[in-house]
């Protein structure tokens, strides 16, 4: 009797811990991030993968779970910001193989003007703080030619390396997250897709201008580089690459954020 029970709780414990290891942890923006995976967690339940999406508000966290295995992966980031956490933490993430999902057009917001145009000398222009981000806003303002930089591809650019700016412009460098509350404190703001989706603000309408469709930016799933070909993510990636997963994307938010599959 004692064997029996025995072999049943071996039984038992193998097919938890089956079912544990087909358990997959991803961290991610709320917004559209979250919402995307959401989408396709139905259709990794049927493949056996149990998907569970942790939200994170800022871009730090998600980056430092995954480094410490908490997380097995996170859908939040670009390749030039990968770069540059990993450059500064001294971390090993990576962009899992065929890992683009979407690309989210940054753009600028005001509360105060309604063109470009209007820009006053000595405008108060706040752009994200981390310098993947910070560059991409600097790179978007040289495009409308507010500005002009020392090297005119430097996707790390700072406001130190400005070399012209015939409106006198001045710069707040704000996290990423907090830029759509500065709203009122500035003339203008360029603001990450996310974040501004969340703000209540339509990319496609409300921004001034925004990036095209071509960007370079493009949102990826990262993991650990002795995960990134790890069956679950794997599965994972393959789920976010459907035709149905576009529609969703294209239907959804109608331009603001653009399928990059």
């Amino acid at each position: 009797m004692l064997k029996k029970t025995l072999s049943a709780l071996a039984v038992a414990t193998l097919a938890f811990s089956a079912h544990a290891a087909d358990v997959l942890k991803v961290a991610a923006s709320a917004v559209p991030h979250a919402e995307i995976l959401n989408f396709v967690k139905p259709q990794l339940k049927a493949q056996g993968v149990d998907l569970q999406i942790k939200e994170f508000s800022d871009y730090i966290q998600p980056n430092a779970a995954v480094e410490d295995k908490q997380l097995d992966a996170n859908f939040f980031q670009h390749q030039p910001y990968l770069d540059s956490y990993n450059k500064d933490r001294k971390s090993s993430i990576v962009a899992v193989p065929d890992g683009k999902v979407h690309v989210e057009p940054f753009g600028a917001y005001s509360r105060k003007i309604k063109a470009v145009s209007e820009l006053k000398e000595g405008a108060l222009i706040a752009i994200p703080n981390d310098p993947s981000n910070a560059g991409r806003a600097l790179l978007l303002l040289q495009k409308q030619g507010l500005i002009e930089l020392k090297d005119p591809k430097n996707i790390t650019a700072t406001p130190i390396d400005i070399v012209k700016n015939p409106k006198k412009l001045k710069f707040r460098e704000l996290e990423a997250a907090l830029l759509p509350r500065a709203l009122q404190d500035v003339d203008l703001a360029l603001i990450n897709t996310n974040y501004a989706i969340e703000a209540k603000l339509n990319p496609t309408k409300d921004a001034l201008f925004i990036e095209g469709a071509d960007s370079p930016y493009a949102n990826l799933v990262a993991a650990r580089a002795d995960r990134a070909n790890d069956p679950r993510i794997q599965k994972l990636v393959k789920a976010l690459h459907t035709p149905q997963v576009k529609k969703f994307i294209q239907d959804k938010y109608q331009g603001a954020v653009v399928p990059a599959f």
